[in-house]
């Protein structure tokens, strides 16, 4: 046999090797379920969470998931009931559910982890405690994840407190998967949309390109600069892709300025509107953007480790707009025209930079932001609201600084 023919021989029997390897691997992911963990198991988030990762839509129709509720030993009867009415959902997408209340056992084999709401133990009465309370339960998961998890597992952050605390602070203690750690901000995106719904009387799915910036569950910037909406019912018509700026069909600045600025604050300060079934709806949609990819020319509000895009200090976790594509995110810095003043910009990285300072132990008080004037930007950061929730600001960009109303 010529050397040639040895090598033609050779290099069909490794494509062939190859081949088998990928069939193999494929089947494996057939056999072998999804395992998605969910914490604080017993919140109603979760409850509406279960159904809708169940049916299919979030992971693909060819992904079987087996998911754990995971809670404290408190909560074990709850647990049991609620694996059980999984079950009676008879979907063909799952393979298996069950509980845990056992700490050392949490997160095995993971590849999702959904963190919710932890519920609070024992009473705070201060922000600062607040914020520290956070650390020992982020460190302990830290440590879990890093131990017990895939290596390719995937941390979303969810809920209504210290989104974006607690995403960074799970960073800190698991930094081998830093970069598979998001905070969910498709919530917030969603309420700037239904309000901006009810105003043009549509329905909030044809309004696109809200950008959520900086603190998630608290001192956000609403952007609509790039907002746009579909299919609305006006003088001008035109196909299903066809758009117009949302600023211009609002003719009322007023509203803009100060009605939907009040809106969104009433709503991020007390959250309760941010209940169960919209939490669950975003956390559903980033993962199954996280996995199949965001809709094309879209964009998507998350929050994410801030490597210096947009002028925002490395180190805390920021929402800013990115898109989804072949199973991670694209921070979109090309974007135009979204640049933030440095005051509002000083604002919230203010906020951001002091609770992870606070809840570390590196800073002993919190301190509202000062503007130029002296004055605190909000009077409502020394006090811990009722809801436990952390109250701070709104603001809405229209585009144009004299009309950006900070409240």
């Amino acid at each position: 046999m010529t050397t040639e023919l040895m090598k033609v021989i050779a290099q069909e029997n490794l494509g062939s090797h190859i081949e088998k390897e990928l069939e193999k691997e494929a089947l494996k992911s057939l056999i072998d379920p999804l395992q998605v963990w969910i914490t604080s198991a017993s919140t109603p988030a979760c409850y509406n969470l279960i159904p809708i990762l169940t049916s299919g839509e979030v992971f693909g129709v060819h992904t079987e998931i087996s998911i754990t509720l995971f809670d404290n030993k408190q909560a074990e009867e709850h647990l049991k009931i609620l694996a059980k009415e999984t079950w009676d959902l008879v979907s063909p997408f799952l393979r298996s559910v069950s509980i845990c209340t056992r700490v050392e056992e949490a997160f095995r084999q993971a590849h999702v982890i959904i963190i919710l709401d932890d519920p609070t133990d024992r009473e705070v009465y201060t922000l600062e405690d607040c914020l520290r309370s956070r650390v020992p339960l982020c460190r302990l998961y830290g440590y879990l994840i890093e131990k017990n998890a895939h290596d390719s597992v995937r941390v979303l952050v969810g809920g209504k407190t210290f989104v974006n605390l607690k995403a960074v602070l799970l960073m800190r203690y698991a930094p081998n998967i830093a970069h598979n750690i998001i905070a969910v901000a498709l919530g917030v995106e969603g309420e700037a949309k239904a309000a901006l719904a009810r105003k043009l009387k549509t329905t909030p799915s044809c309004i696109k390109d809200v950008i959520i910036w900086g603190n998630i569950s608290g001192n956000s910037y609403v952007d609509l600069r790039k907002a746009k909406i579909y299919r609305y019912e006006s003088a001008i018509w035109g196909p299903p892709h066809f758009s117009r700026p949302v600023l211009s069909l609002i003719f009322d600045s007023e509203w803009v300025n100060k009605d939907f600025v009040a809106t969104l604050k009433q709503l991020t300060t007390t959250g309760k509107q941010f209940g169960g079934i919209l939490a669950a709806h975003s956390i559903a949609t980033t993962l199954k953007y996280w996995y199949h990819g965001s809709p094309p020319e879209e964009i998507v509000s998350l929050g994410v480790l801030s490597e210096g895009q947009f002028g925002i200090p490395e180190g805390i976790v920021f929402s800013m707009p990115v898109k989804f594509e072949n199973g991670t995110w694209v921070v979109l810095t090309d974007l135009e025209d979204i640049e933030i003043s440095e005051q509002i910009m000083t604002r919230m990285t203010n906020d951001l930079i002091q609770e992870k300072l606070v809840a570390l132990g590196d800073l002993i008080n919190f301190q509202p932001y000062q503007s130029e004037n002296g004055s605190a930007e909000t009077d409502e950061k020394t006090t811990l609201p009722t809801t436990d929730d952390n109250q701070e600001n709104q603001t809405v960009s229209d585009g144009s600084e004299g009309k950006t109303v900070e409240h």
